[in-house]
């Protein structure tokens, strides 16, 4: 992939609004008030960025814009006239374009059938005919990629770089940007910061959705601040500044907490990888963790990560060493690793952490099914609803419900759950692929300060991590994997962020 860098913040004047939001309320059955009374004017050549907490309203009012949900009173104005949309369809042949988070793909297809998926011409297609067309759409974002490609052979990034070039082939007015590199290494995200800049050079009206405030400051030209679902602040690139925004979304709780970094015993070892490799692992790691220490491992995007904490809980076969947990040694399975004290949070928590479609009781219940259980294994379902209400109240997880399906809970929330299912076993070793990932200010502040809870208990933690001010805030010592081998460490208040960038990308 090549890409340019995101242009300096765009300062012509713009043109009439594209899209205009006027006071447009959203109650749910039941009562909910997702929105209250938000208006936003949305322009030609304007990154306009959208920030807020999970629960403030910005996902609905992003499903409004596109059709997918109808507001309950207020107006909406495109291109100058009132308009009521009952359906995405309707949205989309009007101009909106949106790219999501994990903007669906089909992996057996080429680029080129990906981008023009939905948007063939009538009669036969044939891909070749739209090769100059793919050209002038990737030159416009300045990517560059073989419109052959197999999807399933690209990265993550270079497959949301594919859903937003499927975005610009509708030729939309408005393009809305939801979290696009909230699953994506830092290096990635570039590509997609100067596509959405290079968007709004050309023309074209962009709402830019993130939690990273950095992007939002990097490359939009304004900023509405939700909360609760109400506007709460508006400024322009003149007026932004993080300090700002942050007040904005949840006043300076997240200050507070990566500020403050509590001192706690560290005990004797309790997780001690010897010799470990793994079938995708090609080098030996030797690795210890004390009890009550949180350990980071810092990394570029396949370096290993994740190859290593699932070859530890024994969801990767082990090709060779022994893991000893608590003084004994596991075999390479994952319900060995849970019986001898293990807990994993996987990086994807709605494939692999959760059941999407069960409600928040049923999840919470899913790694204690045996103390859960009456006699000869049935389910003792008031005990599992007893569980899963305590997790809400001790965990502050926002829904309705406990009868909730946690496909419908925010990033965070849904977290939350993944976590719920193991603090209330006897743990030793807590293992967590990028716990914050997709998590907005006030959900990462809750979750880092239920790690460090969980760590003054005595458990081992085992984190990685890709925003490193992030990790270094958090952990007592830092290990750097590159090509699946440790290749140095580091105690966490020894090292900077700059300095540990150039460890993990071999220049130190």
């Amino acid at each position: 992939m090549v890409v340019v860098p995101p242009s300096a913040h765009h300062h012509d004047t713009p043109g009439s609004p594209t899209l205009e939001i006027r006071n447009i309320t959203k109650t749910y059955p039941g009562g909910t008030q997702a929105l209250r009374g938000v208006t936003l004017s949305l322009r030609p050549g304007v990154v306009h960025g959208l920030v807020g907490a999970n629960g403030a309203g910005k996902s609905t009012l992003i499903k409004i814009i596109a059709g997918a949900e109808r507001p309950t009173t207020g107006e909406l104005r495109w291109l100058g006239t009132s308009t009521d949309w009952r359906r995405p369809a309707d949205a989309q042949s009007a101009g909106v374009a949106v790219v999501h988070q994990q903007s669906p793909v089909v992996p057996a297809l080429s680029v080129l059938e990906n981008v023009y998926l939905g948007n063939e011409a009538t009669g036969l297609w044939r891909p070749q005919d739209r090769i100059a067309e793919f050209a002038a759409l990737c030159a416009r974002v300045a990517f560059v990629i073989d419109p052959h490609t197999i999807v399933a052979e690209l990265s993550v990034g270079d497959r949301q770089m594919v859903s937003i070039l499927r975005a610009l082939a509708q030729n939309p007015a408005l393009i809305l940007l939801d979290e696009p590199t909230a699953s994506i290494s830092p290096a990635e995200r570039a590509g997609v910061l100067g596509a959405a800049r290079s968007l709004a050079a050309s023309g074209v009206a962009v709402v830019f959705v993130s939690h990273f405030l950095n992007e939002i400051m990097q490359i939009c030209d304004e900023v509405s601040v939700l909360r609760d679902g109400q506007l709460v602040d508006e400024f322009d690139a003149a007026g932004m500044s993080v300090e700002r925004m942050v007040s904005g979304i949840v006043g300076n709780r997240l200050h507070a907490v990566e500020a403050f970094k509590p001192a706690h015993a560290i005990g004797e070892v309790v997780l001690d990888v010897r010799g470990l490799r793994s079938t995708s692992m090609g080098s030996v790691v030797d690795l210890e963790v004390r009890r009550g220490e949180i350990v980071g491992i810092a990394g570029l995007l396949g370096s290993g990560r994740t190859s290593l904490l699932k070859a530890i809980f024994g969801a990767d076969r082990r090709v060779s060493g022994e893991v000893i947990v608590n003084g004994e040694s596991i075999s390479a399975s994952p319900e060995r690793a849970v019986a001898g004290g293990v807990a994993f949070v996987p990086e994807d928590r709605l494939s692999q952490g959760l059941i999407a479609d069960w409600e928040i009781w049923r999840n919470t219940a899913l790694a204690d099914s045996r103390e859960l259980s009456r006699r000869f294994g049935l389910i003792d379902i008031a005990k599992e609803r007893a569980l899963a209400t305590r997790a809400q109240n001790d965990l502050g997880i926002v829904a309705p419900s406990i009868d909730a399906a946690v496909k419908d809970l925010s990033g965070g929330n849904a977290q939350k759950v993944v976590f719920a299912k193991w603090i209330y076993k006897t743990h030793h070793v807590l293992l967590l692929d990028e716990p914050t990932a997709g998590v907005d200010v006030a959900g990462k502040a809750d979750l880092i300060k239920l790690i460090r809870d969980l760590a003054a208990r005595g458990i081992g933690v085992l984190v990685v991590l890709s925003e490193f001010e992030e990790l270094l805030s958090l952990v007592d010592r830092v290990v750097v994997l590159r090509h699946g081998a440790i290749e140095a460490e580091f105690r966490a208040d020894d090292v900077s962020v700059a300095e540990l960038t150039a460890s993990v990308g071999g220049l130190a």
